[in-house]
């Protein structure tokens, strides 16, 4: 336990717990121990985005950078963005193609397997140096429905179990994998990344305009939440038949095969990212946890690859419109992850109300508006970061 153990015990109110969570930088950086670098998959890419040997993508495990290689022997691995002499980050851009990474500080050349090919004056290193000890150092991975998870940590159990009863629903919105990357949009929210993942069902109805105005709140759906605090959510959407204050209906417009409903389909991840389905809109959502005060979003979309260009460019336009930062659906959310933090700042603790009396330990099911999952979620923060619970 770092800090003050006294103020930090949790409660013993299992759908409550304490607002300092959010703002202390001491937890903080226990959570980059503990989490980002402890036993969590991590969700970074997806195989449409390094589509050709050669392809990489930079982001950030927590605060490490890291990149993502599809080599040119077609594997796809994750290294750290780190030379392994000096640690001088390699790569600085988002995304690219390299034969090598060369690095700027001592000219150390890397091949795009993370081999060391090069290194400048090593006639003048100890004798005991080998190439082969200082490859970049790669991490543990594995791949689903195309989606490329990373860890930090050889404890971490096998992508399958970690992702528990999520694991169905990832086939629902990636299908087989083969998808083509649309585009991006990326954002950083003036709040806790805790507070950014702590969204539910309960708010969608009241707090998001589109919904009342195209009338999805009446679908049925239910919540999974597992055991290593990730949560399932599937939702049927009604006809949005009140439409025509749009100027494009197409913009609400289910064209998904074999006249299935539409539904909304959201895969939450612990400790952070979602994979979402929304009507015809593919949607991975990777997160960077800055700070305690800032949280960076990169909104992915993508398309299959047997889409013809009609449908291409339907999933192109319905994307952003919809789920993006500033889309009709999501648009709200923003600003409320902002006053969420500037609220938390009070004393006192945060207590869910909707649908906790019902709760039972995960796997479990719960309703698609309940607030019941998010101390599921919880459950399984306080026992990684290991917070004892107050018995009083």
């Amino acid at each position: 336990m770092v800090g003050e153990p006294d103020i930090f015990r949790w409660p013993a109110n299992p759908t409550e717990l304490p607002k300092a969570a959010f703002h202390r930088e001491d937890v903080f950086r226990l959570e980059l121990e503990r989490i980002f670098r402890g036993p969590e998959w991590h969700p970074l890419a997806h195989l449409a985005e390094l589509p050709k040997p050669g392809d990489f993508k930079t982001f950030r495990l927590g605060d490490a950078p890291v990149l993502a290689i599809r080599g040119d022997d077609d594997r796809v691995r994750v290294v750290f963005n780190s030379c392994t002499h000096r640690g001088t980050q390699l790569q600085t851009c988002s995304r690219g193609h390299a034969e090598e990474f060369e690095c700027p500080y001592h000219r150390w050349l890397f091949n795009n397997r993370g081999e060391l090919l090069a290194a400048p004056g090593s006639d003048r290193f100890p004798a005991a140096f080998r190439k082969a000890d200082y490859h970049l150092r790669e991490l543990r991975t594995a791949e689903f429905h195309g989606l490329i998870f990373a860890t930090c940590s050889d404890d971490a159990p096998e992508l399958a179990t970690y992702l528990g009863e999520t694991a169905p629903l990832f086939e629902q919105v990636l299908g087989d994998g083969r998808l083509v990357l649309l585009g991006y949009q990326k954002v950083t929210f003036s709040s806790n990344w805790k507070e950014y993942n702590d969204n539910e069902g309960y708010h969608a109805p009241l707090l998001h305009r589109a919904f009342r105005l195209l009338r999805w709140q009446g679908g049925k759906g239910i919540q999974c939440a597992t055991e290593y605090g990730h949560v399932g959510l599937q939702a049927e959407l009604q006809s949005a038949a009140n439409s025509d204050f749009l100027n494009d209906r197409s913009l609400v417009e289910f064209r998904g095969a074999n006249g299935a409903p539409p539904k909304s389909i959201v895969i939450a991840l612990f400790p952070l990212a979602s994979v979402i389905k929304h009507l015809d809109v593919i949607n991975v959502r990777y997160v960077i946890p800055h700070s305690v005060d800032e949280t960076e979003v990169h909104y992915a979309y993508f398309c299959h690859q047997d889409d013809d260009p009609a449908m291409m460019r339907h999933r192109l336009r319905q994307s952003s419109n919809l789920l993006g930062p500033s889309g009709f659906i999501s648009l709200e959310d923003g600003a409320v992850f902002n006053r969420l933090h500037q609220g938390s700042l009070t004393p006192g603790r945060v207590r869910y109300q909707k649908g906790v009396a019902a709760m039972a330990p995960p796997p479990c099911i719960v309703d698609q508006n309940d607030e019941s999952a998010n101390p599921i979620k919880w459950e399984h923060y306080r026992q990684v970061m290991g917070f004892e619970r107050d018995q009083r």
